[in-house]
């Protein structure tokens, strides 16, 4: 019996992933989509946290826009031409310090100004040039360059101790900053957290402990991966395969970046199975399996190849995002701050103030976990709510995040009957239970009464008048 050609399978194979995109997205792996308890550990001081963020990063590791970077990076610092295995390990753990140091870097940043360090990570032109250094690392998964250190440079490097060595360490750094926007709500809940409380030791300490994790991966692979089997034909299929990946990555970063793409992309099945359909089609046509060293006929039909999976998985992640805005519609939102606080002030009712970012993966969860259960949206009808949408970094947005003094995102402000906020903030993607506790408690923490219990990790401050 003949055998199928491998293409098969995997077109197959890309068609069902594309598919399945909006229900992946909805469900989420813990270590994107959310802080797992972090932002409730720290507020309690409990060590646990620690191992919160270790997990955090490790689960940050294997997402989409991360895991590609590892046998980028891994062989870059040259692990894998390491001449013994103490060599290797060495070079390994240097790469990940180099990791560490960033993170910690940015842990003492947040706690000495108080500044939402990661939210400007996530930010759209941080974001963008993430997306150019990922598109750059495709283009040299795709055989155009080499990614290697300059020959005067190695040579130098050499001089004072290795170009290995050096090399290992700056590629860390580098690395944390472009994984940055990729990190999601464990990031931003210890980052919002530490630069509300100002505390330097637990900020660096905890950071440590997130970048220990997400190097932790590149670590076991640059320190044991010493030996590869024989590259063939089949080495242009992984290096294709991980191409890909970045690139998609890259074009979904910049959508993200530019909030005037969003109505390109439809929710509707039809668009989710026609951009599988591509993603497919493109696989069967030598997107992963045919090389851009062969000769011109091959060289195209593996750029049209490219051009239908990378841009079937775009619009499918596009769909993705399209559902959630439709379910985000779905709530009575209101999405100006001086309408809301009339529409407050005139009905006497308390007020929701959410402040969001479509860039923002924990703001997104949010939305799927909190704001979509039932029991919230009937507590929450009584409440003027108001959504700030900070994607597009406009004056207004910035002007509230000031006067509100929000340190990161996403941020929930409560404000009782009487403009007056509640002693306590909701930071981060926590889970519905705590959101619940909070919304019940309103107009009883700020008139004498003692209110329930807040939801630890939640920022506390005085019931400020603000209307």
């Amino acid at each position: 019996m003949r055998r199928l050609p491998f293409r098969y399978p995997l077109a197959l194979l890309f068609f069902a992933f594309v598919v399945l995109l909006p229900a992946l997205a909805g469900v989420g792996s813990s270590g994107a989509t959310s802080d797992l308890g972090l932002s409730s550990l720290l507020g309690r001081g409990s060590l646990l946290a620690y191992g919160a963020a270790f997990a955090g990063g490790v689960l940050t590791s294997l997402t989409p826009c991360v895991y590609p970077l590892i046998p980028i990076t891994v062989s870059i610092f040259g692990a894998r031409r390491a001449g013994s295995r103490g060599q290797a390990v060495a070079l390994s753990l240097l790469y990940v310090l180099g990791i560490a140091v960033m993170y910690s870097a940015l842990g003492l940043f947040a706690a000495l100004s108080g500044a939402a360090f990661g939210s400007v990570m996530q930010g759209p032109w941080a974001v963008g040039l993430v997306a150019l250094v990922f598109a750059a690392m495709a283009a040299s998964m795709f055989g155009l360059f080499e990614l290697e250190l300059p020959p005067s440079l190695s040579e130098r490097l050499n001089r004072v101790g290795g170009a290995g060595f050096f090399g290992a360490f700056a590629m860390g750094l580098v690395s944390g900053i472009v994984a940055a926007p990729c990190t999601g709500p464990v990031l931003a809940a210890a980052l919002a957290f530490v630069a509300s409380q100002g505390e330097v030791v637990k900020g660096v300490s905890v950071m440590f402990a997130y970048a220990l994790g997400l190097g932790l991966l590149f670590f076991l692979i640059g320190a044991f991966s010493l030996s590869f089997p024989k590259s063939g034909r089949w080495m242009e299929t992984v290096k294709s395969l991980f191409g890909a990946a970045l690139l998609a990555a890259a074009l979904v970063y910049l959508a993200r970046a530019f909030p005037a793409l969003r109505p390109l992309f439809s929710a509707s099945r039809a668009a989710l199975l026609l951009a599988a359909s591509a993603a497919a089609l493109g696989v069967l046509v030598g997107a992963l399996t045919k090389s851009f060293g062969g000769p011109p006929r091959e060289r195209a039909s593996k750029a049209l190849g490219l051009v239908l999976l990378v841009g079937g998985i775009v619009y499918g992640v596009g769909v993705s995002g399209a559902r959630e805005r439709e379910r985000a519609a779905t709530f009575a939102w209101e999405h100006d701050y001086d309408t809301a606080v009339a529409l407050a002030r005139k009905e006497g009712r308390p007020m929701i103030i959410d402040f969001w970012a479509d860039w923002c993966t924990a703001c997104k969860e949010l939305d799927r976990t909190v704001w979509a259960d039932p029991r919230v949206r009937a507590e929450a009808s009584r409440f003027v709510a108001l959504k700030l949408d900070g994607t597009d970094g406009s004056d207004r947005f910035n002007d509230l995040v000031d006067r509100f003094g929000v340190v990161g995102l996403p941020t929930v402000v409560v404000l009782d009957a009487k403009g007056r906020e509640e002693p306590d903030r909701v930071l981060g993607a926590v889970p519905a239970d705590e959101v619940l506790a909070r919304l019940r408690s309103v107009d009883h923490a700020c008139e004498g009464a003692k209110p329930p219990p807040a939801p630890a990790g939640a920022q506390v401050v005085a019931c400020v008048v603000r209307w």
